[in-house]
């Protein structure tokens, strides 16, 4: 029997180096901190270059970072390999990628001697690490020291610059780059494009491109996402159309610039199967989000579910889509959804989601929010009780604004105009004033042109001419009277003061007056009673080719009813309707019923009633009750007075007309029984009833 000898590995340095590189790429799945130990157990004497790898090989498997890395350093320190520059470079790599800045830095001081690779490492570090300001101070000394820049080094710097604005500052990384060659790396030539755009100097970014000789899939992309950014998208299409003709490959990042760019989502999505990226994650979620801003929600709910992954971008993005057409029940599955898959949306989607809760049958939803935000630990961000009080605002409920504001440990100036503005939503614009003379007696806070615009409101809430006036001399000294919405609040105020000379003076100084700022004069020659001035205004807007809205015809209207223009009130409603396509709401059917009442067309009145698309509320019926009193239209009266019963029995408005309608006619048996009705309603049956 022939016996063979077992072949014995013969494990070297090398051997252990070569596994500890293995590490590094991800080829293997022992942990280098095991490798390392078996090589102590061999009897081997590890060297500088295996603790250079080693350490290079840590950085990404370390789990008891603290405690295991202070072995590696004692190691270090009693083996001498300490004294190694590029050994302790690689550990202050280490440092920097776990997070650990400030051991880094006491590592970097305590260096005896620096080569540039260190240099470049801490610089990197620092960005990578959120230490911006510290990596350009670093960057600085390193030059003054005549230390190179690499190309990485400036690929990590012009990031800062380009977000901060820093154009001066990036043009002088450029000036390095091409002093020193570096500006011919392609990696640097795409930092520089894109900061250069990010700084809305595209004409540099340009020339940039055009000089690069081989351009990556990476260079196309920065350029298209340059344009992006800068809302350019015809050009953006047209370096997509030549990036597709040159034959080079298109990635994902391709894609999501494009949609950005709000290119034609449904091409791109044929083009996403066609390149095979349905599956891509990122691809996926920008195209929900471009079918979901679109309104699309349908094919946006399908592409999600079409998904292999979950995303929380994609899901918010459906969720704010339903709460901004204000489709809270399906917002709110969604919402759930999100909580069941253990989500947390950030603070500007839990925002999107609170604008959607408008109605007062919205109020549960909104306070269940309210508690999510608490429990989250998202109400202590300033962007979210901003929207909790505008939504607060939308409920009337102006204790709960005031209380958020009080629980606000910043105070900016946005968060003052959402408590100014909520206020005086609410009806409640002497709490505004209070609130704004709070804000001046602060300090270092002034009023922009959103609060004014909120006080001017104010005032034509209170009908304070001489406040109005003042507002409108601080516009005028901080040049604010370029704001339209400004003007259109002046224009307002005035009107609701009863001063529409001046209102009328202020519209003439706008140059070009938006549909709204028109609307205000419209509305204020109504409320004046000028209504020949008010359809005059609409004739004069409509010359101007402005396309009125249904605010306008709200206004025009109103005109009609108050001067009885029945003839141009019909018109204008037909307009309205087929010419403009505009879906009357409630307020346009109870002004055209008041109108037809007025002129004593009860049968016109009622059939309008009947056809209408939408269920008629009690204004509709209250306008054509008005006109049976003003009529003396009894039969037709108590008609609609059965209609609005059904709708709202305790309406008191309803008793009191019917009541009058009975005094009319002196029925005072109906009186007595109608103000028993009111009573058994509780009501003291006596509204009205002078105690002189």
């Amino acid at each position: 029997m022939r016996i063979t000898k077992p072949i014995t590995l013969y494990r070297d340095l090398s051997y252990f180096h070569s596994l500890l590189k293995s590490c590094i790429h991800g080829e293997i799945s022992s942990s280098p901190i095991t490798i390392f130990r078996d090589l102590l157990r061999s009897s081997l004497t590890p060297n500088h270059i295996t603790m250079s790898i080693f350490l290079q090989a840590t950085t990404t498997s370390l789990n008891s970072f603290k405690l295991q890395v202070e072995q590696v350093q004692t190691h270090l320190t009693k083996s001498g390999l300490d004294r190694f520059v590029y050994v302790k470079t690689s550990l202050l790599n280490l440092y920097l990628k776990k997070g650990c800045v400030t051991s880094a830095q006491m590592l970097f001081d305590e260096m005896p001697e620096r080569d540039t690779v260190v240099w470049n490492a801490l610089i990197c570090g620092y960005s990578r690490n959120g230490y911006e300001c510290d990596a350009w101070k670093l960057f600085i000394v390193m030059l003054q020291q005549g230390f190179s820049p690499s190309a990485t080094t400036l690929v990590n710097l012009l990031p800062f610059c380009g977000q901060c604005g820093f154009v001066s500052q990036g043009r002088s990384v450029h000036g390095v780059a091409a002093k020193s060659g570096l500006e011919l790396d392609s990696q640097v030539k795409n930092a520089l494009i894109s900061f250069y755009s990010k700084c809305a100097e595209l004409g540099s970014a340009e020339v940039l491109f055009r000089e690069m000789k081989d351009k990556s899939t990476v260079s196309w992309n920065t350029m298209i996402g340059a344009y992006s950014q800068s809302g350019l998208q015809e050009e953006a299409i047209t370096v997509f159309k030549n990036m597709f003709e040159k034959n080079v490959e298109i990635s994902p990042v391709t894609i999501i610039n494009l949609l950005s760019a709000h290119v034609s989502h449904e091409p791109l999505h044929c083009l996403v199967v066609k390149c095979g990226m349905v599956n891509d994650i990122s691809v996926v979620t920008s195209l929900v989000c471009a079918y979901s801003r679109c309104g699309c929600l349908v094919s946006a709910e399908r592409l999600y579910a079409s998904a292999k992954q979950d995303s929380i971008v994609g899901l918010t993005s459906i969720v704010s889509c339903y709460a901004e057409k204000g489709d809270m029940d399906i917002a709110v599955v969604y919402f759930s959804k999100t909580r069941q898959l253990c989500m947390k949306i950030d603070a500007v989607a839990l925002v999107g989601i609170l604008h959607g809760c408008k109605k007062s049958s919205h109020i549960d939803i909104g306070m269940s929010l309210h508690g999510y935000a608490i429990k989250s630990g998202l109400c202590t961000k300033t962007l979210v009780v901003n929207g909790l009080i505008t939504m607060y605002s939308k409920f009337d409920d102006v204790e709960t604004v005031l209380f958020l504001f009080e629980q606000l440990q910043e105070t900016p100036l946005i968060s003052w105009n959402s408590v100014i503005s909520g206020c005086v939503q609410s009806g409640r614009a002497s709490t505004a004033f209070e609130v704004f003379h709070q804000m001046m007696l602060t300090g270092g806070l002034l009023p922009d042109a959103i609060t004014i615009a909120s006080l001017l409101a104010g005032c034509s809430q209170l009908c304070c001419l001489n406040l109005g006036k003042e507002l409108h001399g601080y516009t005028l000294r901080n040049n604010f009277e370029n704001e339209n919405f400004v003007c259109t609040a002046l224009i307002d105020m005035y009107a609701k003061c009863g001063n529409e000379v001046q209102a009328e003076s202020v519209f003439k100084s706008i140059k070009a007056p938006c549909t709204a700022t028109w609307n205000s004069m419209i509305s204020g020659y109504s409320l004046s009673g000028l209504q020949h001035r008010a359809l005059s205004c609409y004739l004069e807007m409509r010359e101007k080719g402005l396309k009125p809205d249904e605010i306008t015809f709200l206004g025009v209207l109103s005109a009609c009813n108050h001067g009885g223009f029945v003839d141009e009130g019909k018109i204008c409603f037909r307009a309205m309707i087929k010419e403009f396509g505009i879906s009357p709401t409630l307020q346009h059917y109870a002004l055209m019923v008041g109108l037809l009442g007025r002129a004593c067309l009860f049968t016109e009145a009622l059939y309008l009633i009947w056809k209408m698309d939408i269920k008629p509320d009690s204004a509709v019926w209250g306008a054509l009750l008005s006109a049976c009193i003003i009529h003396r239209e009894l039969e037709v009266g108590e008609y609609v007075a059965r209609k609005m019963f059904m709708l709202d029995y305790k309406n008191g408005g309803l008793y009191v007309l019917m009541s009058n309608l009975y005094a009319t006619e002196a029925m005072w048996d109906d009186v007595v029984r109608v103000r028993n009705m009111m009573k058994d309603n509780g009501y003291d049956g006596y509204l009205g009833v002078s105690q002189i």
